[in-house]
């Protein structure tokens, strides 16, 4: 007598709201991704109310043009450490799976494989955007008592914007890690690219226009993808050469979509 045995196939009931919810419980039951969050909130607030508190304008007060500036800068500041925990976070959250062999798992439940790396990325992106947003402006809150005490006045109106701004980059620095981690399928791989496109890469170009003074380097500088993410929630200067803060922000997501596509093709046409 012989036994057929079948293999599993996935549920007939399988839905959108299921996937989602299957990342997000992915996403929040890893200590590395409450650890990774909670840093950046510390390290935003406490910059800020080390940036606000040691500040000395010689005892004058900033031309009123200067201070939103300032208050922006000071509430922003601990997004150029966050975009390092998120890249690697990004990275980590398929890495991750490749790595102890839950992407098997999760491709035989969705086995047309996009819904699934879509899932990930809308997770990733929404929870790091309200991340942003928990931190940069608990970091504003921090600072304005202080601030107000050395004579700077804040529309926070006017100031809110750039801080939204500056959370939908921090999440898109997540989407772009996730693409690489795609792509290389390695954590260490990818947690390399991530940070070498973010960090090493203008430091190369800076370091090739001050050398060499070459025209090319200089104008390539906006078009990378940290800088741009700087332009992105930096208000622009009149009169003052470079993108403007809506191109740097297409700069910033077409870096992202770029790498996004890249690992949606591989993850498509690779084994797990």
């Amino acid at each position: 007598m012989s036994t057929t045995i079948t293999a599993p196939r996935p549920s007939a009931h399988l839905t959108t709201g299921g996937i989602l919810r299957s990342e997000w419980i992915k996403l929040r039951s890893v200590r590395s991704t409450i650890w990774s969050y909670g840093i950046i909130v510390v390290v935003s607030v406490g910059m800020a109310l080390l940036l606000s508190s040691t500040i000395d304008f010689g005892g004058q007060t900033p031309p009123p043009e200067a201070h939103q500036i300032l208050a922006l800068q000071t509430a922003t500041f601990g997004i150029y450490m966050g975009q390092l925990i998120v890249a690697v976070l990004g990275v980590l959250v398929i890495s991750g799976e490749y790595a102890t062999g839950m992407i098997r798992s999760t491709l035989t439940a969705v086995p047309k494989r996009i819904p699934a790396l879509a899932a990930k990325t809308f997770v990733l992106f929404v929870a790091t955007f309200l991340l942003g947003l928990v931190s940069t402006f608990g970091a504003l809150l921090v600072a304005l008592p202080i601030l107000a005490g050395k004579g700077i006045e804040v529309d926070l109106t006017a100031l809110a914007g750039n801080l939204v701004l500056a959370s939908v980059y921090l999440a898109l620095v997540a989407v772009f890690a996730l693409g690489l981690g795609s792509i290389l399928r390695s954590s260490a791989g990818g947690i390399a690219a991530a940070l070498g496109v973010i960090l090493l890469l203008p430091t190369i170009f800076q370091v090739v226009a001050g050398l060499t003074g070459a025209q090319w380097a200089i104008d390539m500088m906006p078009y990378l993808f940290s800088t741009a993410g700087t332009g992105m929630f930096t208000p622009t200067i009149e009169g003052a050469e470079g993108l403007l803060q809506w191109q740097s922000a297409l700069v910033v997501v077409a870096w992202a979509a770029v790498s996004l596509v890249g690992g949606a093709l591989l993850l498509k046409r690779r084994d797990a």
